[in-house]
């Protein structure tokens, strides 16, 4: 039997297809999102975790690109300052790149082609009498500081899933799309979930799966249509803390190209990215080599104390899904995103290709407003005043928060409360709502993790696994021993146990 009719059905849980189905949710429409995996599982968790504008866009002419960008940062910060804030770049100038000149003009730009209410500008720097200097090579003599914010990624995925969630999407994760059937007023689609498949049908189809919108659309369409992604594999590396300070830095290569070193988790420091074509018959996104030898002797150009292999503590990679617009290098590919919308042939779809995080919101408005006409809704911009889940409190007010929970659960330590805060926001107050003394917050996994925290992430936040929990609503992994995550891992099999003993019972 067929449930009834979705207005809107989204395949991917990235942050493409999460932010599409906010908007849509909060417009009181019927929206279905099916993820195969978990959320921000590929591309979404695997960024360089900035919102920015691209400051490199620019030698690329891609102004449009770059002014909507730099327009999103400050909307997306007063959205979600916990897991968004203001970070400052330094960026050396080194003899035989891009001249100071050059720099300066573009930093002009980026300074004033977005407006900025809360971020500083760019100021020039003497890095001789700059403590930002300590861990860059002697030989820098100049450079400049600018802003953009960092972001934790793929928790802004799960806090864009929950808020759909909270105003009506039905967001299934583990559920692939295994079939889908396209009529005249409608789509059919097949979804495998549990190993078992049902049908659901929706009006409109939204392909949001990122690298794999081609295979998505094959599902239906099995004409020889020529392919139209550009897949771009990015790889980090994560390294152990190499300055103090919460200053990042940006890094110009010899192959034309950036890197950023960046303040990661307390401990480390994060380095990347790079640019690598890839292809489904590569498997899952991993670094290679030549991609660690890159980062490494890029950072080496400018740190005192030069990168190895040995130096490496984690490291993470992506496939961006960029609209090939059959540029010779990848590194020049647009990062814009590009809609295919079809409505001639059938029930309409529409095909999302490319985007960044820091326009996803946009990319979501977008996406409504060229479904308005078939959704029967206006395109009114109502995300741009809405807070994130937890995010309701001012852009510089994350230390009276956390000054205020630390006062009310003085049993805690602060450091605990301090990412709590940076995870949930004022959300906190009613994680910890009940909780009186330690006992109360179950068992402990190390790590400052305990029971009733994986609780809350599995009942708002859609994790499954332990994976899930420490990898990506957290990164909590990089701070656990071996030992420490089995013991995750463990709770997770024990509690599906109990479930499934429960269902036989029943």
């Amino acid at each position: 039997m067929t449930a009834a009719m979705y207005d809107l059905a989204i395949i991917g849980g990235g942050i493409n297809g999460v932010g599409i189905a906010r908007d849509a949710a909060g417009r009181g429409l019927k929206v279905l999102l099916v993820e195969r995996d978990d959320l921000a599982s590929h591309t979404s968790s695997a960024s360089t975790k900035l919102v920015h504008g691209g400051l490199r866009y620019l030698e690329h002419y891609e102004f449009n690109l770059v002014r909507k960008a730099l327009k999103e940062r400050e909307v997306l910060l007063r959205a979600a300052p916990h897991i968004i804030w203001p970070m400052r770049f330094v960026l050396p100038v080194d003899e035989g790149m891009r001249p100071a000149w050059l720099l300066r003009l573009g930093l002009f730009l980026y300074d004033h082609l977005g407006g900025r209410d809360i971020l500083p500008a760019t100021k020039s720097l003497n890095l001789r009498k700059d403590r930002r200097d300590d861990p860059l090579q002697k030989r820098l003599k100049k450079g400049f500081a600018y802003s953009d914010c960092w972001v934790e990624d793929a928790r802004l995925v799960s806090l864009t899933a929950r808020d759909a969630a909270d105003r009506g999407a039905d967001i299934r994760t583990r559920a692939e799309c295994v079939g889908l059937q396209r009529d005249a007023d409608h789509w059919d689609l097949q979804i495998k979930q549990n190993g078992e498949t049902i049908t659901e049908q929706a009006k409109i189809l939204v392909n949001a799966a990122g690298p794999w919108v081609d295979p998505v659309t094959a599902l239906y369409d099995r004409s020889n249509h020529a392919a139209k992604l550009r897949l771009v594999k990015g790889s980090h590396i994560v390294v152990k803390r190499k300055y103090r300070g919460e200053h990042s830095y940006i890094f110009q290569n010899k192959d034309g190209r950036i890197i950023f070193a960046i303040p990661y988790e307390g401990e480390y420091t994060l380095i990347g990215t790079t640019d690598e074509p890839w292809s489904y018959a590569e498997g899952d996104a991993k670094i290679s080599d030549g991609e660690i030898a890159y980062l490494c002797d890029a950072a080496s150009e400018y740190f005192e104390i030069p990168v190895t292999p040995d130096d490496i503590e984690w490291t993470y990679s992506g496939v961006r899904p960029l609209f090939d617009d059959h540029s010779r290098s990848a590194a020049t590919v647009t990062r814009d995103f590009v809609f295919d919308y079809d409505n001639e042939n059938g029930a309409p779809v529409l095909s999302i290709f490319g985007g960044k995080i820091t326009t996803y919101r946009v990319l979501a408005l977008q996406a409504i407003r060229t479904l308005s006409e078939a959704l029967d809704v206006d395109g009114d911009d109502w995300t741009k005043e809405a807070h994130l889940p937890g995010g309701d409190f001012a852009p510089d007010g994350f230390d009276v928060l956390v000054d205020q929970y630390a006062e009310q659960w003085n049993f805690l330590d602060r450091s605990i409360l301090h990412r709590l805060v940076r995870a949930y926001g004022t959300d906190v107050a009613i994680l910890l709502k009940d909780i009186q003394n330690i006992a109360d917050m179950g068992q402990p996994f190390g790590a400052g993790l305990y029971e009733i925290e994986i609780r809350w992430l599995i009942d708002r936040e859609f994790a499954c696994t332990a994976e899930d929990v420490l990898w990506r609503r957290s990164k909590l992994g990089l701070h656990m021993s071996d030992t420490e995550q089995q013991v995750v891992a463990l709770w997770f099999a024990q509690q599906d146990q109990r479930t499934k003993a429960n269902l036989d019972l029943s």
